[in-house]
């Protein structure tokens, strides 16, 4: 099956047990560390389910998330991933809209426009004072355990397992029952810690939670 590259792929059996604002954002999550997403589309609906397209500004992006996240474990379930058939697909699978290319081009404008604010970097204004709190965060000495703050309240511990875990060394996530906008995350080492927090810094999980990192005190 020659399905030629584009800035769209195609994602199928994902665990159809997550709930779609969860699974949007997971695969926000886990995809944007390859370039910026335009959008994500998945739905619930019987034909669409344990599908999901994600559509990358860049073709590099789209090709590199192809290769790196062919079989990851989503939810314990091995992602299939493919390109999709061409990059309206999305539009017309979701929608039902096989209409002209113009119409096509206008709805792939206003996606463009209208993507979802979490998937929106923030504008340069606003990533100033992100940058300028996490450096007045009072750090303490190197050490292989990190703490998160000002973390959303809807982050799960997948979504933090999938962010981290491209880093080298990863052990785990451990989540503080009763705060949901704190966690910590261990490494095998205090270097390897350091790469994932200089890395993960002020990362937006959700358009208005820039992640605070810092060292775990010892």
């Amino acid at each position: 099956m020659d399905i030629r590259p584009n800035h769209t792929i195609y994602i199928n059996n994902i665990n159809d047990k997550v709930k779609k604002e969860e699974m949007k954002r997971s695969l926000y999550a886990l995809f944007s560390q390859f370039g910026q997403i335009v959008d994500i589309v998945a739905t619930k609906t019987a034909k669409m389910r344990g599908q999901a397209f994600v559509v990358f500004k860049e073709l590099a992006a789209s090709t590199n998330a192809l290769r790196q996240l062919q079989g990851f474990p989503f939810y314990n379930k091995p992602m299939r991933i493919q390109y999709a058939k061409t990059d309206s697909e999305v539009i017309a699978k979701v929608k039902g809209t096989y209409g002209d290319k113009d119409k096509k081009k206008d709805k792939k404008k206003k996606a463009l426009e209208s993507a979802p604010s979490l998937l929106k970097k923030p504008a340069p204004g606003s990533a100033a004072p992100v940058n300028s709190n996490a450096v007045q965060v009072a750090d303490n000495p190197p050490n292989y355990i990190l703490f998160l703050n000002n973390l959303p309240e809807e982050t799960n511990e997948m979504m933090l397992s999938m962010l981290f875990n491209q880093f080298p060394g990863f052990k785990e996530v451990r989540l503080v029952p009763g705060k949901h906008d704190i966690s910590f995350v261990e490494f095998e080492s205090d270097t390897q810690a350091g790469v994932a927090k200089d890395a993960l810094q002020g990362f937006r999980i959700t358009a208005t939670c820039a992640m605070k990192i810092t060292y775990a005190k010892k």
